[in-house]
């Protein structure tokens, strides 16, 4: 399977000069899918946690964006339980200008800031939304019992 220049620049990128929090590695087997591993940024009540995800660049890429779910599982308002993600630039606002790191660090960055009003998993934003320390205790929780 040949891949376009553009993957393998970004591929090799990711390898060398990762985003800190970030590592993100191909399969041998199939090039276009990623294991991906991001720690919970300080400060966050994912903080210490290892997340898994996994990261798959669809033939249209990078006219389309990456398909990327969350593995691990996570209580956040914009992650569901089956680990879809609900971020802008994995949807309507993708562009082709934006690369497999952007992407990484703008899922990266979602854990640090949760955004209860535009949520995947009503119930958890509605706990985010009616309390808020509560529900960072559960995400905290979660997080050193299935993100170690």
């Amino acid at each position: 399977m040949s891949l376009p220049k553009r993957i393998i620049k970004e591929t090799q990128r990711l390898l060398s000069d990762p985003a800190p929090g970030i590592t993100a590695s191909p399969h041998e087997e199939n090039l276009r899918y990623f294991d991906v591993m991001i720690t919970g940024p300080e400060g966050s009540p994912f903080a210490g946690g290892h997340f898994k995800l996994e990261l798959f660049l669809p033939e249209e890429y990078p006219m389309s964006p990456p398909k990327v779910r969350f593995l691990t599982k996570i209580y956040h308002p914009n992650i569901d339980k089956l680990g879809r993600i609900c971020l802008d630039i994995l949807k309507d606002k993708w562009s082709p200008a934006l690369q497999i790191r952007t992407v990484l660090l703008s899922v990266q960055a979602l854990l640090s800031a949760p955004n209860p009003d535009d949520p995947l998993a009503n119930d958890v934003a509605e706990h985010y939304k009616t309390d808020e320390k509560g529900a960072h205790d559960v995400s905290r929780e979660w997080t050193a019992k299935f993100a170690v």
